[in-house]
């Protein structure tokens, strides 16, 4: 059975400023349909890197949370700690980043709570019995709330094709352990034969795996699989030892997923915009792939990725964009096009799989 997805555009007119639409929208959707009455809702978003300018700005969040309060409800704004280097890998620095970006108290009207802890180790073992993943290993702030709300930045990703809904629950809401988890399959080998030694690798990787001399060399048992050395090699030399490691991640995201959002009640709102061809996590954003597209909300995460990939798919690529200059004409999935090793099908394909959602949709769309 097909399920809904409320879409808008990003045109305002009349009275009707963009917050009081995104607000509108959720109310169309359905999230005053949740008994929020004093339980404690975890709002899951991602606060940027600080460098990148692409993230969702704090206003949405605040709209969000102020929505949330109106129906009976404790929002907090949260998100889990990284693996790789930057200002995200432990809880002090990552709130300093993110009241950096604008998501404080004042701001969004909430507090921001780091899910996984200090030093993102504070995490509940939740059993999934996943064809990859047996227990997930989630933040416990995130699986201590009543009610889960996603707020996403629907982007390009270079993991799993796109970062969706299920992107910023399961591998979101992972605690370090758990995104060591995800990202096993992801453990690099170097091409020998094309690497010049530079060190690029090396100064990336967060766990002191890589050494150079004339060539680097990867340390198997200190390598965490984060990716980070693949994506940062300027000679693309480096890759996983599994061909199939992205598909396996992208399958192991949905799973985690499933751990965060089963047995309570759970809502997705997704905003495409500034979309950027990869994550938020990069403290750098490139130029916009495509065009702003709109909002949507649903209750069903695997119709809202899929909806929000369908309407993406259906733009042309902006001129002077990484997707312009990777994509030949004619081509119909810009996400295939801008990261070809990538299966970004295979985490929804696995989401409808566990029952988490459906492929399956109609969009509604609000004037």
């Amino acid at each position: 059975m097909a399920s809904k997805v409320y879409f808008t555009n990003f045109r305002c007119e009349g009275n009707e400023n963009l917050l009081q639409k995104f607000r509108r929208l959720c109310e169309t959707a359905g999230i005053g349909s949740i008994d929020m009455k004093d339980k404690y809702v975890a709002v899951k978003m991602h606060f940027g890197e600080p460098g990148n300018i692409a993230f969702l700005r704090h206003n949405y969040a605040r709209a969000l949370c102020d929505l949330i309060r109106e129906h009976g409800g404790r929002p907090f704004l949260t998100d889990c700690n990284t693996l790789y280097i930057g200002r995200r890998s432990n809880a002090l620095d990552h709130l300093d980043a993110a009241y950096e970006n604008g998501f404080n108290p004042y701001s969004t009207g909430c507090h921001v709570i780091i899910g996984d802890g200090l030093k993102g180790d504070d995490e509940v073992a939740v059993p999934v019995h996943g064809d990859y993943v047996e227990n997930a290993y989630i933040g416990r702030a995130v699986m201590d709330a009543d009610i889960v709300i996603s707020l996403t930045h629907f982007k390009a990703h270079d993991g799993t094709g796109f970062g969706g809904a299920l992107k910023n629950l399961g591998m979101g809401c992972g605690s370090r352990l758990g995104k060591k988890d995800m990202h096993a399959s992801e453990k690099p080998a170097v091409d020998q034969s094309r690497c010049v030694g530079c060190g690029v690798c090396a100064k990336n990787c967060a766990h002191g795996a890589i050494t150079v001399t004339e060539h680097a060399h990867i340390d198997a048992t200190k390598c965490a699989g984060c990716g980070r050395c693949i994506e940062k090699c300027p000679q693309k030399c480096v890759h996983p030892m599994d061909d199939r490691a992205h598909e396996i991640l992208s399958r192991k995201v949905a799973e985690y997923t499933a751990a965060v959002v089963r047995g309570r009640p759970c809502f997705h709102v997704a905003l495409a915009c500034d979309i950027s061809p990869y994550c938020d996590c990069y403290a750098l954003n490139d130029a916009p792939i495509l065009e702003d597209i709109g909002m949507f909300a649903s209750f069903d995460p695997v119709a809202m990725d899929q909806c929000c990939v369908d309407m993406a798919n259906a733009r042309k690529p902006l001129r002077n964009s990484l997707l312009y200059q990777r994509e030949k004409p004619g081509a119909a999935d810009h996400f295939t096009a801008l990261f070809p090793e990538t299966n970004w099908q295979a985490g929804l394909e696995q989401g409808e799989k566990l029952g988490i959602g459906t492929r399956e949709y109609e969009m509604e769309e609000m004037a």
